[in-house]
């Protein structure tokens, strides 16, 4: 039961080998930070029985009142809650902090729809969060939505 970056040690087929017009960004950003090995940008999660589970991007990192914060370790908290069907959160400007604030785009679950106001689920969530992360890692807002926009590959 280990988590960490996951990087692949050899190459396959169809295996980006440079980014147009900038092969110096490709290799600082894939290898880089793991001499000898691929970075893929995901975190991965190995269970003891070598399952392996991907947990997010490492890249998609929020400051938040001076602490790295990475939204899928929010977003993991938060899909636990039992009205929330899935989430997104991101950080948002604030002027003074620079990003310093942070906001959850949350569908909730079909049944689960009546199932509370707004502020009461934004209580919730922070109280949630707050005992699982952090208090600084509550979002400062929710927004309930009818669904999450996705790419074609979800």
């Amino acid at each position: 039961n280990v988590s960490g970056a996951l990087c692949i040690s050899q190459a396959w087929p169809g295996m980006a080998r440079t980014i147009y017009n900038d092969h110096k960004r490709f290799l600082e950003t894939y290898l880089t930070p793991y001499p000898g090995f691929f970075f893929t940008g995901d975190g991965v999660y190995r269970t003891s029985e070598g399952y392996y589970q991907l947990t997010g991007r490492l890249d998609d990192i929020i400051n938040i009142s001076g602490h790295r914060l990475g939204t899928a370790e929010v977003e993991d908290v938060v899909n636990h809650h039992v009205a929330v069907a899935e989430s997104a959160v991101i950080g948002y400007p604030h002027e003074i902090k620079g990003e310093g604030k942070m906001l959850a785009f949350l569908p909730l679950k079909h049944l689960s729809r009546g199932y509370c106001t707004a502020e009461t689920l934004t209580a919730e969530l922070q109280e949630l969060i707050s005992k699982k992360i952090a208090k600084y890692a509550a979002p400062e807002y929710v927004q309930v939505t009818h669904r999450l926009p996705k790419t074609r590959s979800g």
